[in-house]
């Protein structure tokens, strides 16, 4: 895994050992971050599931302002906060270990509001219907912030019609997709 593109393109980046992670492939996130191009450059950008922060650091890369990463796991932390010196992120991110839906308590706490969420919760959890729902009843969003969400290809994804935002897009791959949603 790399950076793609931007201010630290080429910086190698380590993950967490197992299959408790989904390293977002190089094409794949080369995909994403080709259409999120004009969302990201001094955005306020939050990476929920955050695994080895390749999403959150391309984002940094790119030009976005500032990252919080979020994973309730300690060696998905040590590998983000091994990345975030690598490439030189360190004082341009936040770092939470803690449960997301405890993040968004404390990153509300402390005022935030983002530009840009992106979340890749583990799949077939159910997990995405309840961090949206979370998200989009909490302070950290306003008009105009895009949420992403990737799921598996087979999830449902119907009840996102019934929310107070518009789904953009979705774009699917083999085996996942990912969802825009405009609040």
């Amino acid at each position: 895994m790399r950076v793609i593109a931007g201010a630290a393109r080429g910086r190698k980046l380590v993950c967490p050992s197992g299959n408790h992670t989904r390293p977002t492939t190089d094409r794949i996130k080369e995909t994403l971050f080709n259409m999120l191009q004009n969302e990201i450059p001094d955005a306020e950008f939050l990476d929920l599931y955050s695994g080895s922060g390749g999403i959150g650091i391309e984002a940094l890369s790119r030009g976005c302002r500032q990252c919080v990463f979020v994973d309730n796991s300690r060696e998905a932390v040590r590998c983000i906060m091994s990345n975030l010196r690598n490439t030189g992120f360190l004082e341009q991110s936040e770092v939470l270990t803690v449960d997301v839906r405890k993040a968004v308590k404390k990153l509300e706490k402390d005022n935030w509001l983002f530009d840009v969420i992106f979340m890749d919760p583990p799949y077939h959890k159910g997990f995405e219907a309840e961090i949206l729902s979370v998200l989009l009843h909490s302070s950290l969003v306003q008009d105009g912030t895009l949420i992403v969400v990737e799921t598996a290809l087979d999830t449902d994804i119907s009840y996102m019609e019934s929310y107070s935002c518009s789904i953009e897009r979705v774009k699917e791959y083999k085996t996942n997709r990912h969802v825009f949603l405009r609040i």
